[in-house]
């Protein structure tokens, strides 16, 4: 994994603690994007099938000359191809679009608790890691409710929780929860939208004490408070300052000025969002 600490997942697989989200890339961009990210030594990839790019990924995956076993690569079963079946047929949908014989980790992308097909679905992706088509089994935009749900019906929690998470969401009360249950989380749309965390006058002041970047700040703080973060990006200049994060450490003080109890949220919410 190169110089990218990892974590151990609470099934003994391991996870970068760092990685290269995908969306919104469609499969020519995504291709370009992953080939570039792994040669720059990322080793955790982060698509899903509504994405659309699952096979640029591949491609990518493909081509780069990596062992396969030393990448992690991550992708979605979507609200359409939620229930048992369904979701075995869509993993193997999946999986011939990347064109690889297993997945490292697989998620369910949203709970769509209306639909209440979530906990059948979780059935399914255990008998996938049962089957070893998975090596780990997560989720995404689950609250503490729905991971309560999985492990009573089920017994089996999620290996990772994949949710909204950045400075004006900063998630602590279902953090906590994740690490009572022993469930890594990680942070999609880590930088927010940008702009409004990465001028922050805080965050700004904060960087050019470290000599780093506005964005650096914010992705250290992630992983300095025990989040994977997942960042998007097509430049390799900018995916490389993304991945060098471990040469600075933030205080404590700092990491509490950068989440300062503002709230905001800019995606669904998983009680109510329904993506299919």
């Amino acid at each position: 994994m190169g110089d990218t600490p990892v974590h151990t997942l609470n099934d003994s697989t391991t996870l970068p603690a760092v990685g290269l989200g995908t969306y919104p890339l469609d499969d020519t961009e995504a291709e370009e994007a992953v080939a570039d990210a792994l040669d720059l030594g990322y080793r955790l990839i982060d698509t899903a099938l509504n994405y659309g790019n699952e096979t640029g990924t591949g491609r990518a995956i493909a081509r780069s000359g990596i062992p396969r076993e030393e990448i992690r690569l991550t992708t979605k079963v979507p609200g359409r191809h939620q229930g048992y079946e369904q979701t075995l047929a869509s993993f193997e949908e999946s999986r011939a679009r990347l064109g690889v014989e297993y997945v490292d980790l697989y998620l369910i992308h949203w709970p769509l608790p209306h639909v209440d097909k979530y906990v059948d679905t979780w059935k399914a992706m255990i008998r996938l890691r049962e089957d070893g088509l998975v090596r780990s089994i997560g989720v995404s935009n689950f609250t503490a409710a729905h991971l309560e749900r999985l492990e009573r019906e089920t017994g089996v929690l999620p290996s990772v929780n994949q949710i909204e998470m950045h400075p004006l969401l900063p998630q602590e009360e279902l953090r906590a929860v994740h690490a009572t249950k022993g469930v890594l989380t990680e942070s999609w749309s880590p930088l927010a939208r940008g702009r409004e965390v990465l001028e922050d006058p805080s965050t700004v002041a904060i960087a050019e004490d470290h000599g780093v970047t506005p964005g650096q700040v914010v992705l250290r703080w992630h992983t300095q408070v025990g989040a994977v973060p997942i960042p998007k990006s097509a430049d390799p200049g900018r995916q490389r300052e993304n991945l060098d994060l471990f040469g600075f450490e933030l205080t404590a003080q700092e990491l509490t000025t950068i989440a300062s109890g503002r709230q905001r949220r800019f995606g669904g919410d998983p009680d109510t969002h329904e993506e299919f």
